[in-house]
């Protein structure tokens, strides 16, 4: 019979009664039942709303009956806390969970509740500090109502807190979290307030914060940090009422900053407030200038540069010639401009800012002037060739940036194309002046060509032309100025009159020049095919080289024509076996062609098979002469191997593990190699690949229903065994104060034992092997309980059971939990459990031997042992329960077969465990009364069967 039909209906009578006569002991079991129903909840899963609402309910009928004793304030205390660590398990998890799930309205409300419990018993006695503990509550929990925009939420527990600390003198507050608290909730209310629009509120209680600064430097960057956040989101808005109250906030910032360097003296926070001070001062700086108060600006500009020790802020020359400019003194605006320039910690955007500046406060003035001065001087130019020559080449100077350059550049573009002045260079009396002429203008547009102004670069180079005669021995300077031309409109993305100029040039001198550019010209057009076609026809040409090829990659990259790319860079791994001279190493052209692979996806089949032909190559030449020697080849070998081993974590994350096999194959290949016989870690990473090799194959069994052929396990034993070998010679690290580069990690040594188990069940008489293998695994410093209680459940529970492994995994589990400081005891309860079931299974339930220490009734007599001496609930108590219930009815059948010495033995052992798991107290009087019933009634049958 079951316990609970034991028991008369008298006796339950009695107990409903003595529970239901306290209603202060049904609400707090009922709050204890919904934390521990809280606890247990998964932090994966969204919490139930009806949770949160009968945990208020419960807290409104708990408050309805107070007051209350101090146990039953204590006990709340502890309830509130246990609701708060679980909301803090949740917070935990949600951080550390790759998922976009945020924190929710409704553990926001289940850590009100908890603060709301806290404050109902704040008032306890035996507990430190309790109005600061609740208060922290609050801040805590206002903070996150804070993070979701629910601001009288958070204000209101703000609130709460604030009361709770102003019931203590500050000046008895000396604990440095409990005067951080004071701050940082004077701060957060101030927050608040402002997000609700009530600045005067914000700011009351950041004045306010002042009381609480207690000399500590980190509180007056806070509090200092907190007036500049106000008065940087006032500025934001750019409003012109704003500007005074924006001052005034970073005034006060300004003034908690120097009152904190009078009163700090720890450098690293007198450093904090230094700069803080700086960044507060150019700040004020700006909106001074934002009110056109130029002088002001001009002071702080002084004063930022007296604290910045000679090192001149990028926004400290801006704000001054930007004040200069306003005052109109142009001169000191120009000087701070120039001294910009100096600066190689001004950023170009910044320069370009105060140049537009300063070009829009000048005018034109400047551009006016030189256009005058250009204008006077062409007015001289009639004179000579030698003279015309001399005015151009001072007209157009040493720079060709900006408008005023392009403008000069245009100017003399038509003078020099003026038919009077070509008049004066023709005839071979003016040769060489021709080509003094021809050499300027052509040096020029070089400039401009530089500096990727092809329209103007092209307007130079044809009027360059003109002064060059028709006639053979030119022949080559023409189809140069047509070549160059071509270029120019090639960046002009002129495409039609780029053909027009390179046909002409093609004309005058086929080279392989004219048959790049044309290539150049397919890239453009977006025409891989013809691009492929024309490097066909590049190799045709007798100047060819080598080198062109290589160019032709990287346009081909810079255009992300990738087809057009490999193909060149293929053709171009051909010349190497040649030995030819050649532009570039060869290891260095595989790596970029390997490179481009890997950025497209789906090109794994790719990457192998030049990874594959990289790899044929240095076995056949060497690995030095292909990767080099010394450092430099051993980072050549790594990169390879390196992106091997990547492309086989993604092929293996893709779940493309054929491919995956492969790529980690080859990495061990590479990993292998040795440069300068130098094998530093490298054995380490052949281990890891092979293993992770050995692993995709297994993985690549399951979405497949091909199982692998005895070939296959015989192979990936063997890349087991290589791997096996490294790891038991040592090269991988054998001591504990290894480097973590020299030492594999234990998930790794992990995933080898299970690959290597898993093959081992796949042959014939290898159970001792198995064995074999998990002792070693067990006697060596990289096991892991819980690796190994996964490994005991493998041979359980998977597809080739093996008892004697799990048992012995089981039990060497147990061993290394136990001798931990803080055992999962819920973990070995499970093991326990599962050490019943193998025990019961292989020897039955009764021993074969009859000692207790072994068999089923030896581990209940180890768990009842472990049960001593522990804390309530230390111990998993569901798991208690079920030791003691099933040891219970394990008595069943030696009853009713008679053996009445088995029974009482199992009954002793229910009552035992009874005994020592919380709330079986009614189960074990019920057990107690059939034990005596039974030992008056020997002859009688019972059923001892107890409810689960």
């Amino acid at each position: 019979m079951r316990i609970a039909e034991i028991s008369s209906p008298d006796l339950r009578q009695t107990q409903s009664l003595s529970q239901s006569s306290d209603p202060k002991s049904d609400l707090l079991s009922k709050l204890e039942s919904l934390t521990s129903e809280i606890e247990s909840h998964s932090p994966g899963s969204p919490l139930p709303e009806t949770l949160t609402a009968n945990l208020r309910h419960g807290l409104t009928q708990l408050t309805s009956l107070a007051p209350f004793h101090n146990s039953v304030k204590l006990q709340v205390w502890k309830l509130s806390y246990r609701l708060w660590n679980a909301c803090v398990d949740f917070s935990n998890f949600v951080r550390s969970s790759s998922s976009s799930s945020n924190i929710t309205d409704e553990h926001a409300k289940l850590r009100q509740v908890s603060a709301d419990l806290l404050f109902l018993v704040v008032d306890v006695s035996g507990i430190p500090s309790p109005y600061f503990k609740c208060a922290s509550f609050f801040y805590k929990t206002g903070t996150i109502w804070h993070d979701l925009r629910s601001y009288n939420l958070a204000s209101s527990c703000f609130e709460k807190a604030t009361d709770l600390t102003s019931k203590i003198e500050i000046a008895n507050v000396s604990d440095g979290e409990e005067r951080k608290l004071l701050l940082d909730l004077h701060i957060a209310r101030a927050k608040t307030a402002w997000e609700v629009s009530d600045r005067n509120l914000a700011v009351n209680l950041l004045n306010r914060s002042k009381r609480v600064l207690f000399g500590i430097g980190e509180n007056y960057l806070d509090l200092a940090n907190q007036y500049m956040s106000f008065g940087k989101l006032i500025l934001s808005k750019n409003e012109v009422s704003g500007v005074n109250e924006a001052l005034k906030l970073m005034s006060e910032a300004l003034e908690l900053c120097e009152k904190g360097l009078r009163n700090v003296k720890k450098q690293d926070e007198t450093l904090n407030l230094k700069e803080l001070r700086l960044k507060t001062l150019r700040f004020m700086a700006a909106s001074h200038l934002q009110r056109d108060e130029f002088e002001s600006v001009l002071k702080c500009v002084r004063v930022l540069r007296d604290g910045e020790k000679g090192e001149d802020h990028p926004s400290s020359s801006v704000l001054a010639m930007k004040a200069w400019l306003g005052l109109g003194k142009y001169g000191e605006a120009e000087k701070e401009l120039k001294s910009m320039v100096v600066n190689k910690g001004i950023p170009e955007g910044i320069w370009v800012s105060a140049m537009e500046s300063y070009l829009q406060a000048v005018g034109n003035s400047g551009a006016e002037t030189v256009l005058g001065v250009f204008l006077g001087l062409l007015g001289r130019c009639r004179i000579s060739a030698g003279a015309a020559i001399r005015v151009v080449q001072r007209v157009v100077g040493d720079s060709v940036n900006g408008d005023e350059g392009r403008l000069r550049s245009k100017v003399v573009a038509e003078f020099v194309s003026n038919d009077k002045v070509v008049a004066l260079f023709s005839g071979q009396l003016a040769a060489i002046e021709r080509s003094g002429m021809h050499t300027l203008l052509w040096n020029c547009a070089a400039d401009y060509f530089r500096s990727k102004d092809y329209e103007v670069s092209a307007e130079m180079f044809e009027k360059s032309l003109l002064y060059v005669p028709h006639d053979i021995e030119n022949r080559s300077l023409w189809a140069k100025g047509y070549r160059v031309l071509c270029l120019c409109h090639l960046g002009r993305s002129q495409l039609d009159r780029a053909q027009e100029y390179i046909d002409e040039a093609a004309k005058l001198e086929p080279n392989i020049a004219c048959a790049f550019l044309k290539f150049k010209i397919y890239l453009q057009n977006k025409d891989d095919n013809g691009a492929i076609t024309q490097l066909q026809a590049m190799e045709t040409c007798i100047d060819f080289t080598p080198e062109f090829l290589s160019l032709s990659a990287h346009e081909a990259i810079s255009c992300r024509a990738i087809p057009v790319a490999v193909d060149s860079l293929t053709r171009l791994l051909t010349f190497f076996p040649l030995n030819k001279p050649m532009p570039t190493t060869e290891v260095i052209v595989f790596r970029t062609l390997i490179t481009i692979l890997i950025q497209e996806v789906q090109n794994d089949t790719e990457v192998l098979k030049y990874m594959k032909r990289a790899h044929a190559r240095f076995s056949d030449i060497g690995p030095e002469r292909f990767f080099g020697t010394g450092e430099v080849g051993r980072r050549e070998r790594n990169w390879f191997a390196l992106n091997l081993w990547n492309n086989g974590l993604k092929s293996g994350q893709e779940k493309n593990y054929r491919i995956c096999v492969e790529l980690f194959k080859m990495c061990a290949e590479y990993y292998s190699v040795m440069i300068d016989e130098q094998i530093e870690g490298n054995n380490l990473m052949v281990c890891k690949s092979l293993i992770l090799a050995v692993s995709a194959m297994l993985a690549g069994e399951k979405p497949s229903t091909n199982a692998l052929s005895d070939n296959e396990v015989k192979q990936a034993i063997e890349l087991l065994e290589r791997a096996g070998k490294i790891l038991m010679s040592g090269s991988t690290g054998t001591h504990v104060d290894d480097d973590q580069n020299t030492t594999i990690e234990p998930h790794f040594y992990f995933i080898y034992i299970l690959s290597a188990y898993d093959l081992y069940t796949r042959l014939d008489s290898t159970e001792s092997k198995q064995l074999t293998l998990i002792k070693n695994y067990t006697n060596s410093r990289y096991c892991n309980p819980n690796h190994l209680f996964q490994i005991g459940l493998n041979a359980l529970e998977g597809p080739r059971t093996n008892t004697e492994v799990a048992t012995f995994c089981f039990n060497s589990c147990i061993s290394s939990l136990l001798s931990s400081p803080s055992p999962d005891y819920k973990t070995v309860a499970l093991i326990l459990r599962k050490l019943v079931t193998i025990t019961s299974v292989r020897k039955g339930n009764v021993d074969d031997d009859g000692d207790d220490n072994d068999g089923v009734y030896g581990i209940y007599k180890k768990a009842s042992r472990m049960m001593v001496g522990l804390k309530a609930r230390e111990f998993p108590v569901e798991e208690g329960k079920w030791f003691a219930m099933s040891a219970w009815n394990r008595a069943a059948l030696p009853v009713r077969l008679g053996q009445m010495v088995e029974a009482k033995k199992w009954m002793d052992m229910g009552l035992e465990l009874a005994g020592r798991v919380a709330g079986m107290d009614t189960y074990k009087s019920c057990m107690e009364d059939y034990v005596s019933g039974v030992e008056k009634k020997v002859q009688t049958q019972g059923h001892l069967i107890v409810g689960t």
